[in-house]
Protein backbone atom coordinates (compact mmCIF):
# COMPACT_ATOMS: atom_id res chain seq x y z
CA UNK A 1 0.00 0.00 0.00
CA UNK A 2 1.62 3.67 -0.89
CA UNK A 3 1.76 6.05 1.92
CA UNK A 4 -0.47 9.15 1.59
CA UNK A 5 1.52 12.45 0.96
CA UNK A 6 -0.54 14.69 3.28
CA UNK A 7 -0.98 18.46 1.03
CA UNK A 8 0.08 21.60 3.79
CA UNK A 9 -2.57 22.84 5.16
CA UNK A 10 -3.20 26.69 4.70
CA UNK A 11 -2.57 28.62 7.60
CA UNK A 12 -4.25 31.98 9.03
CA UNK A 13 -2.61 35.02 8.05
CA UNK A 14 -3.03 36.95 11.30
CA UNK A 15 -6.97 37.85 11.86
CA UNK A 16 -8.10 36.56 8.95
CA UNK A 17 -7.68 33.19 7.24
CA UNK A 18 -7.52 32.98 3.55
CA UNK A 19 -9.22 30.03 2.77
CA UNK A 20 -10.47 28.72 5.77
CA UNK A 21 -12.71 26.34 3.67
CA UNK A 22 -10.09 24.51 2.04
CA UNK A 23 -7.97 24.47 4.80
CA UNK A 24 -10.96 22.49 6.84
CA UNK A 25 -11.39 19.94 4.56
CA UNK A 26 -7.58 19.23 4.23
CA UNK A 27 -7.89 18.60 7.53
CA UNK A 28 -10.70 17.14 7.68
CA UNK A 29 -8.87 14.55 4.89
CA UNK A 30 -6.35 14.30 6.67
CA UNK A 31 -8.32 13.12 10.19
CA UNK A 32 -10.50 10.47 8.08
CA UNK A 33 -7.38 9.25 6.18
CA UNK A 34 -5.21 8.78 9.24
CA UNK A 35 -7.86 7.64 11.99
CA UNK A 36 -11.38 6.88 9.96
CA UNK A 37 -14.88 8.24 10.94
CA UNK A 38 -14.35 8.35 14.82
CA UNK A 39 -11.58 11.07 14.02
CA UNK A 40 -13.35 13.83 12.70
CA UNK A 41 -14.57 16.01 14.50
CA UNK A 42 -14.91 20.36 14.03
CA UNK A 43 -13.24 20.76 17.11
CA UNK A 44 -10.07 18.13 15.51
CA UNK A 45 -10.22 19.56 12.47
CA UNK A 46 -10.36 23.77 13.53
CA UNK A 47 -6.94 22.07 15.61
CA UNK A 48 -5.96 20.11 12.93
CA UNK A 49 -5.98 23.61 10.59
CA UNK A 50 -4.82 25.70 13.51
CA UNK A 51 -7.59 27.79 13.91
CA UNK A 52 -9.99 28.72 16.71
CA UNK A 53 -12.80 25.97 17.60
CA UNK A 54 -15.68 28.35 16.59
CA UNK A 55 -14.03 28.68 13.01
CA UNK A 56 -15.48 25.36 11.47
CA UNK A 57 -19.06 26.97 11.83
CA UNK A 58 -18.93 29.77 9.21
CA UNK A 59 -19.10 27.15 6.46
CA UNK A 60 -20.44 23.83 7.86
CA UNK A 61 -22.89 24.05 10.10
CA UNK A 62 -22.14 20.62 11.72
CA UNK A 63 -20.05 17.46 11.83
CA UNK A 64 -22.06 15.47 8.64
CA UNK A 65 -21.43 18.93 6.52
CA UNK A 66 -17.73 18.33 6.70
CA UNK A 67 -17.89 14.97 6.45
CA UNK A 68 -20.28 15.04 3.23
CA UNK A 69 -18.18 17.59 1.71
CA UNK A 70 -14.60 15.36 2.29
CA UNK A 71 -16.80 12.43 1.14
CA UNK A 72 -17.89 14.84 -2.01
CA UNK A 73 -14.29 15.83 -2.54
CA UNK A 74 -13.29 11.52 -2.33
CA UNK A 75 -15.78 10.93 -5.28
CA UNK A 76 -14.16 13.49 -7.49
CA UNK A 77 -10.64 12.39 -6.55
CA UNK A 78 -12.32 8.66 -7.62
CA UNK A 79 -13.38 10.12 -10.49
CA UNK A 80 -10.21 11.88 -11.75
CA UNK A 81 -8.13 8.68 -10.74
CA UNK A 82 -10.66 6.45 -13.01
CA UNK A 83 -10.72 8.74 -15.79
CA UNK A 84 -7.30 9.32 -16.12
CA UNK A 85 -6.78 5.66 -16.87
CA UNK A 86 -9.28 4.83 -19.04
CA UNK A 87 -8.25 8.03 -20.79
CA UNK A 88 -4.44 6.75 -21.03
CA UNK A 89 -5.52 3.08 -22.38
CA UNK A 90 -5.27 2.30 -25.74
CA UNK A 91 -8.00 -0.05 -26.64
CA UNK A 92 -11.95 -0.25 -25.32
CA UNK A 93 -11.54 -3.15 -22.88
CA UNK A 94 -8.75 -1.98 -21.94
CA UNK A 95 -10.02 1.43 -20.56
CA UNK A 96 -12.68 -0.57 -18.82
CA UNK A 97 -10.55 -2.44 -16.77
CA UNK A 98 -8.10 0.31 -16.28
CA UNK A 99 -10.85 2.08 -14.40
CA UNK A 100 -11.80 -1.00 -12.01
CA UNK A 101 -7.31 -1.75 -11.67
CA UNK A 102 -7.53 2.29 -10.50
CA UNK A 103 -10.95 1.65 -8.62
CA UNK A 104 -8.92 -0.92 -6.93
CA UNK A 105 -6.06 0.94 -6.09
CA UNK A 106 -7.79 3.88 -4.74
CA UNK A 107 -9.49 2.37 -2.39
CA UNK A 108 -6.69 0.18 -1.30
CA UNK A 109 -4.73 3.66 -0.59
CA UNK A 110 -7.79 5.50 1.18
CA UNK A 111 -9.42 2.78 3.02
CA UNK A 112 -11.26 5.09 5.87
CA UNK A 113 -12.22 7.00 3.55
CA UNK A 114 -13.10 4.39 0.97
CA UNK A 115 -15.57 2.80 3.58
CA UNK A 116 -17.18 6.20 4.54
CA UNK A 117 -17.96 7.12 1.01
CA UNK A 118 -20.24 4.63 0.56
CA UNK A 119 -21.17 3.60 3.80
CA UNK A 120 -24.29 4.88 6.02
CA UNK A 121 -23.00 7.44 7.88
CA UNK A 122 -23.85 10.12 6.40
CA UNK A 123 -27.12 10.78 4.68
CA UNK A 124 -26.06 11.08 0.60
CA UNK A 125 -29.68 12.38 0.03
CA UNK A 126 -29.25 15.68 2.15
CA UNK A 127 -26.42 16.49 0.37
CA UNK A 128 -26.73 17.31 -3.33
CA UNK A 129 -23.38 17.99 -4.20
CA UNK A 130 -22.47 14.58 -2.52
CA UNK A 131 -24.72 12.69 -4.87
CA UNK A 132 -23.47 14.69 -7.67
CA UNK A 133 -20.13 13.79 -7.08
CA UNK A 134 -20.62 10.45 -6.66
CA UNK A 135 -22.46 10.22 -10.07
CA UNK A 136 -19.57 11.75 -11.84
CA UNK A 137 -17.53 8.94 -9.79
CA UNK A 138 -19.58 6.23 -11.52
CA UNK A 139 -19.82 8.19 -14.94
CA UNK A 140 -16.06 7.09 -15.52
CA UNK A 141 -17.45 3.50 -15.33
CA UNK A 142 -20.40 4.24 -18.06
CA UNK A 143 -18.05 6.17 -20.47
CA UNK A 144 -15.79 3.32 -20.47
CA UNK A 145 -18.94 1.14 -21.10
CA UNK A 146 -20.27 2.82 -24.04
CA UNK A 147 -16.72 2.68 -25.45
CA UNK A 148 -17.02 -0.82 -25.48
CA UNK A 149 -20.48 -1.28 -26.87
CA UNK A 150 -19.29 1.18 -29.59
CA UNK A 151 -16.46 -0.42 -30.40
CA UNK A 152 -18.81 -3.67 -30.96
CA UNK A 153 -17.93 -5.67 -27.85
CA UNK A 154 -20.65 -5.58 -25.65
CA UNK A 155 -23.41 -7.42 -28.10
CA UNK A 156 -26.74 -6.51 -27.29
CA UNK A 157 -26.21 -5.64 -23.75
CA UNK A 158 -26.74 -1.89 -22.64
CA UNK A 159 -23.70 0.42 -21.49
CA UNK A 160 -25.57 0.73 -18.68
CA UNK A 161 -25.47 -2.80 -17.58
CA UNK A 162 -21.88 -3.61 -18.80
CA UNK A 163 -21.05 -0.66 -16.21
CA UNK A 164 -23.14 -1.62 -13.21
CA UNK A 165 -21.79 -5.20 -13.70
CA UNK A 166 -18.10 -3.64 -13.63
CA UNK A 167 -18.65 -1.71 -11.11
CA UNK A 168 -20.13 -4.14 -9.00
CA UNK A 169 -17.33 -6.97 -9.04
CA UNK A 170 -14.64 -3.91 -9.18
CA UNK A 171 -16.28 -2.25 -5.64
CA UNK A 172 -17.12 -5.84 -4.49
CA UNK A 173 -13.97 -6.72 -4.34
CA UNK A 174 -12.46 -3.40 -3.26
CA UNK A 175 -14.33 -4.06 -0.07
CA UNK A 176 -13.13 -7.53 0.77
CA UNK A 177 -9.77 -5.87 0.77
CA UNK A 178 -10.26 -2.87 2.58
CA UNK A 179 -12.07 -4.94 5.25
CA UNK A 180 -9.67 -7.33 5.60
CA UNK A 181 -11.77 -10.37 4.44
CA UNK A 182 -10.50 -11.66 1.05
CA UNK A 183 -6.65 -12.03 3.14
CA UNK A 184 -8.85 -14.43 5.30
CA UNK A 185 -10.05 -16.78 1.98
CA UNK A 186 -6.90 -16.46 -0.01
CA UNK A 187 -3.64 -16.07 -0.38
CA UNK A 188 -3.34 -14.61 -3.74
CA UNK A 189 -2.31 -10.62 -3.84
CA UNK A 190 -4.82 -8.68 -5.13
CA UNK A 191 -3.68 -7.89 -8.66
CA UNK A 192 -3.77 -11.37 -9.36
CA UNK A 193 -7.27 -11.57 -7.90
CA UNK A 194 -8.66 -8.89 -9.67
CA UNK A 195 -6.94 -9.87 -13.16
CA UNK A 196 -9.16 -13.37 -12.63
CA UNK A 197 -12.16 -11.63 -11.92
CA UNK A 198 -11.66 -9.28 -15.08
CA UNK A 199 -11.28 -12.28 -17.36
CA UNK A 200 -14.58 -13.67 -16.22
CA UNK A 201 -16.44 -10.23 -16.17
CA UNK A 202 -15.15 -9.43 -19.53
CA UNK A 203 -15.97 -12.84 -20.70
CA UNK A 204 -19.10 -12.18 -19.27
CA UNK A 205 -20.13 -9.54 -21.14
CA UNK A 206 -18.71 -9.93 -24.47
CA UNK A 207 -20.71 -11.12 -27.61
CA UNK A 208 -21.53 -14.89 -28.09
Amino acid sequence: MMKRRFCPIPRPQGYHHGDLRRALLLAARQLVDRGGSSALTLRAAAQQAGVSPAAPYRHFEDRDALLAAVLAEGFRELAATTDAARISASAPVDSYLAVGSAYLQFASEHPHLYRLMFGPECNKLQHPDLLEAGQEAFGVVLRAAHECTAAGLTGSRSPEDVAIAGWSVVHGLASLQTDGVLERVTQRPLPDVAQALFSILVEGVAPR
